[in-house]
């Protein structure tokens, strides 16, 4: 059972964003309770890279703005490792300064598509050559004098949304982006503490360049999306009770607490509180022995892409058929999350069936040990690290220290909650 309470890390987020927008601010910044994973500190390397005064102490980081105009050329390949949130706005800022950069990642970075960000900004005047195209990495930018865009959404991703408003600060007007569905709005939020002149029409967002962004402190709330693994081990492990401190609840981020209250899960939100622009609360979750199955379709996907993998967890204890579809995003993560997840909840005993786009699963399924293929991605290894509270026999991962990259420290808080 996992019992206590503990503070949720930074939202992974929220910090690369306030870093990026720190850099390209002009003076101090302080961000506080930053997360100091792999994926965050793949950031800071590369804006150091640009010239960014960037000082680490403890759990807060100290940013000196270069301005928004400002960066320097990098003395060396911008690398973002494993993060594909780095690559894919950090594209957004190069683009509107006047130099070339290389940028790089590892294997998984390799493999994932950027023409859904590379071909816009293309047409907005940047000039931009890689692997097929600019689809994959190496990718080469000379940033430099960016026309206004009218841009409709083929997919809906904040990622690319993101990047895209970043280059509109940079344009000769004013820009107009248009989702198809609400993606996740941090970037919204925070550069309009920044200065920057956004306005936000439903499913429109309206871009005016600007001359310059000003520097801000920023308080990074908890992480929903690392919370989820908590949260679904808690529901599923008898005898648990847990609290989670300092939860961000932006309301592009709340499908998980959406879909575990319609499985009939027992979860609580307490003292919501705004903090620095975003909504924050206290969760407290309870095991839930009477869990239901659900359907998860294109009218929630974007608010929980991140947690899909859990949530199929979650589905194994439920009664009855869940089924998840349109989330096709799944398959350009980090792995291939449809066919990771399914393949390995078979694994350990689960009933599930693999759709194009989704899954589904009926329960409610006793669990086994088995051998784990995590693929090197960090949100399928702790989802079945959860899987493993209450199979019979130990669940066992092949690779344990890719959860770094969003979560450092998480085996030492699960360990910390079963005691």
């Amino acid at each position: 059972m996992l019992r206590g309470s503990f503070e949720l890390i930074g939202d992974k987020s929220i910090s690369h964003r306030a870093i990026m927008f720190s850099s390209i601010s002009k003076g101090n910044n302080k961000i506080s309770n930053f997360l100091m994973g792999q994926d965050c500190l793949s950031t800071i390397s590369c804006f150091r890279k640009m010239g960014v005064d960037i000082d680490i102490q403890g759990r807060d980081v100290f940013v000196k703005g270069n301005g928004l105009r400002n960066l320097k050329k990098p003395n060396d390949i911008l690398d973002v490792g494993n993060s594909g949130t780095t690559i894919r706005l950090m594209m957004g800022i190069l683009a509107g300064n006047n130099f070339e950069s290389t940028i790089i990642g590892d294997e998984s970075i390799g493999k994932r598509p950027m023409k859904r960000v590379t071909d816009p900004l293309k047409s907005m005047g940047c000039k931009i050559e890689g692997k097929d195209d600019a689809n994959y990495t190496p990718i080469v930018i000379t940033g430099g004098y960016l026309h206004s865009i009218d841009y409709h959404m083929p997919v809906a991703s904040a990622q690319v949304k993101s990047s895209l408003i970043l280059a509109s600060l940079y344009a000769d007007g004013q820009s107009m982006i248009h989702e198809k569905v609400k993606s996740r709005n941090h970037t919204e939020i925070m550069l309009k503490s920044f200065g920057a002149n956004i306005d936000v029409d439903n499913l429109t967002i309206k871009i005016k360049p600007v001359e310059e962004l000003y520097n801000q402190d920023i308080y990074v709330p908890g992480d929903i999306s690392s919370a989820a693994f908590i949260i679904v081990g808690a529901l599923i492990t008898e005898g648990s009770e847990v609290l989670i401190k300092n939860v961000g609840l932006n309301e592009t981020r709340t499908g998980i607490l959406d879909v575990v209250k319609n499985m009939n899960g027992n979860i609580e939100i307490l003292d919501k509180r705004f903090v620095g622009g975003e909504i924050v609360c206290d969760l407290l979750v309870k095991y839930s022995p009477n869990l239901q199955g659900t359907k998860i379709d294109k009218e929630i996907i974007p608010r929980l892409i991140d947690e899909i993998p859990v949530i199929a967890v979650l589905a194994t204890q439920a009664e009855g058929t869940t089924i998840i579809k349109d989330a096709h995003e799944l398959k350009v993560k980090e792995s291939n999350r449809i066919k990771a997840v399914v393949d390995n909840l078979k694994k350990i005993g689960a009933e599930i069936e693999e759709l194009d786009d989704g899954m589904i699963i009926n329960g409610k399924s006793k669990l086994k040990g088995a051998p784990i293929e995590t693929f090197n991605d960090h949100r399928i290894a702790m989802a079945f690290s959860i899987a493993n509270l209450i199979s019979e026999g130990e669940i066992s991962l092949d690779n344990k220290l890719c959860i770094d990259i969003s979560f450092p420290g998480y085996f030492d808080l699960l360990k910390d909650l079963s005691k």
